[in-house]
């Protein structure tokens, strides 16, 4: 009886917050995203002295990024497995299915996995803001300004989650960056697990940044009658925001190339003088 009474309740409390309007859900979800945020970062803070003893030595600003960089992985993580779920298994985006244009198709658990994802591009930009420059310079504050408005526009209009989606599987790569800054910081630079992180976060940027960027251009282009029914505001996202990520993404990319020759180069030369 009391497990009928707990399923009941919880499917009340789904009904509630579905019946909601978008603007709130987003907002409530933004604020689940954001408080997600906020324990996986005091998570990190407390774990990592119990696994790495040399974190109460590191200075104060590497602390704060290590901590950031904690709430970040959990984010990628998270938005990764829903935008495999979402792609891969769930027929909400299939076109094999009859659900309508796939331009304008959504769920009430897409739009609270994307407000989740805002609420921590919300949180994290303003983290950079506030201790600026110490996480990241001005290219970060564009990316995640990009990402927000591009999540927080798909989600109010309900339109291009797919393509959002798409893009959030990019996040992929962030726990391998992630770990090449841990490791540097442990100072494990000449470690084997750094050189094979380097390669996997290589292969994960040419995969998930770039190869799947021009697959993104390439479906944009093939349902471009419907991409002409979005919204303005959408439709102009669309053309411009994905561009601009794609020109950093390749930037980036071509840092993370010259890294790893590099590190290659090393391991190369020390194996010849050894």
């Amino acid at each position: 009886m009391l497990g009928l009474n707990h399923t009941s309740i919880c499917s009340n409390i789904i009904d509630d917050y579905a019946s909601l309007s978008t603007g709130r859900r987003w907002l409530l979800s933004a604020f689940w995203g954001i408080i997600m945020c906020k324990l996986s970062y005091e998570f990190t803070g407390t774990i990592t002295p119990l696994v790495f003893k040399g974190f109460i030595k590191l200075s104060n600003a590497n602390k704060l990024e290590w901590k950031n960089r904690g709430f970040s992985t959990f984010h990628a993580l998270f938005v990764v497995v829903a935008s495999l779920y979402f792609l891969l298994v769930s027929d909400l985006f299939d076109e094999h299915v009859d659900g309508g244009l796939i331009i304008k198709r959504r769920s009430t658990l897409s739009d609270t996995i994307l407000g989740m994802s805002s609420g921590y591009f919300l949180s994290d930009m303003a983290m950079i803001i506030w201790t600026f420059p110490t996480l990241g310079g001005l290219e970060y504050v564009l990316h995640h300004g990009l990402s927000m408005y591009a999540i927080m526009q798909s989600v109010l209009s309900g339109e291009a989650e797919m393509y959002i989606f798409m893009v959030l599987f990019t996040e992929s790569t962030t726990p391998f960056v992630n770990i090449r800054w841990y490791l540097d910081v442990a100072g494990m630079k000449a470690s084997k697990l750094y050189l094979w992180n380097g390669i996997a976060m290589f292969l994960g940027w040419l995969v998930a940044r770039i190869l799947l960027f021009g697959y993104f251009f390439y479906h944009l282009y093939n349902h471009i009658d419907e991409v002409k029914q979005v919204h303005k505001a959408a439709y102009y996202s669309l053309h411009i925001i994905p561009p601009v990520l794609a020109v950093m993404n390749l930037f980036w990319f071509f840092k993370i190339t010259k890294g790893m020759v590099r590190t290659l180069r090393k391991k190369k030369t020390r194996s010849h003088t050894s």
